[in-house]
């Protein structure tokens, strides 16, 4: 036997089993063809040890922008008693995930939109409605340009939201009154509130005008039954209108209050029709037989407003679908694509007549 082959086979002297391996190839390929010797190379380098490979780092996949959210505005119109709905409007509205972040009101509208906007969730308002006495709110007032002169009502309101102003409501209101000088829209966005919703709810002929200022104030609904464009100044980018107003059916009005409602719906009709026209839902609840002063059907009127807040819903999700897209649209046009890289040639290859050599040519 070979010397090489008895030395790596001696495990005394602390040879390795690849030296052994290395030993039988030296030896073999004095003995074997080349076909054999090239089978033994393999065999060496399949003892050789490898190195794992380093693991691939995951892919990063950027996540989707998420669809932006409207800012929803929520226009309460008056309409007395009738304007018990809106808090089954409001019910529906968050319950569904439709919370509005501004609000604008008028005459029963600015009373339940002040109480809302302050912080009051919908079912404290409807257990203040329910425990509502009408006493609280009314205070006779003989020979004083009105039946009722309304200070109880701007103590009862101040005193819901807590004395504080308008310009520190939890959420954005807007309150609508008409100047009686000179019948222009007046929007109270600051200063006392309940002084503001007195004034909005100061039906000519029932309630004293109110004095803010310069000026006297009456009913918002002589101008703006339904606040849409109040709303919109705010900065809602969809105005959700409650329209609660009476309509002329042909029949008589009961009652002095019945005749004055009726008669100021009738003046503000056209132009609640063309504010109407720019809110993107309009929800009617179903209280047009509601008396203006017929405070005992209050439970019902909620859920009037619930059920038609409820069949409105369809409606609301298509439109804030619709503003959704166009605002992703007006994302992606405002993406600008990466410039084009440029490429020019080299002084030696302008004088050779080359083309230029880009990376990635």
């Amino acid at each position: 036997m070979n010397e090489a082959y008895i030395l790596a086979a001696r495990p005394g002297l602390g040879e390795s089993g690849l030296g052994y391996t290395k030993a039988m190839i030296a030896h073999a390929s004095r003995l074997l063809p080349l076909g054999a010797c090239l089978l033994a190379v393999a065999l060496l380098a399949a003892c050789t040890p490898t190195r794992p490979s380093a693991p691939e780092a995951p892919a990063v996949v950027a996540k989707p922008m998420p669809p932006p959210k409207p800012r929803i505005g929520l226009a309460l119109g008056g309409g007395a008693a009738k304007g018990f709905a809106h808090i089954g409007v409001i019910k529906m509205l968050e319950a569904n995930g439709f919370e509005p972040v501004v609000v604008s009101g008028t005459s029963a509208g600015s009373v339940v939109g002040a109480l809302y906007a302050s912080g009051m969730d919908p079912f404290r308002l409807q257990s203040q409605a329910v425990a509502l006495d009408q006493a609280e709110i009314r205070d006779i007032s003989l020979f004083s340009g009105g039946l009722i002169k309304g200070q109880k009502l701007q103590d009862y309101v101040n005193a819901g939201v807590g004395g504080k102003p308008l310009e520190r409501m939890r959420k954005p209101l807007a309150v609508v009154a008409t100047q009686l000088e000179t019948g222009k829209r007046t929007v109270f966005t600051r200063g006392n509130t309940g002084q503001a919703v007195r004034a909005s709810s100061s039906i000519p002929g029932v309630f004293e005008p109110v004095p803010i200022g310069k000026f006297t104030y009456v009913d918002g609904g002589v101008v703006s039954p339904v606040p849409v464009d109040a709303a919109r100044g705010l900065g809602a980018d969809l105005v959700i209108a409650v329209d609660i107003s009476t309509k002329a059916t042909g029949a008589k009005p009961d009652g002095m209050l019945g005749i004055v409602n009726q008669s100021i719906a009738i003046m503000g009709q056209r132009l609640g029709e063309q504010e109407l026209a720019r809110a993107d839902v309009i929800i009617r609840p179903r209280v047009g037989d509601i008396g203006p002063a017929d405070f005992e059907q209050r439970q019902r009127a909620i859920l009037e407003g619930e059920k038609a807040a409820l069949a409105a819903l369809p409606q609301i999700r298509a439109k804030v679908a619709q503003w959704q897209q166009a605002r992703m649209a007006e994302r992606q046009r405002a993406v600008k694509p990466a410039p084009e890289p440029v490429c020019e040639a080299s002084k030696l290859e302008r004088a050779l007549g080359r083309s230029p050599n880009c990376k990635g040519d």
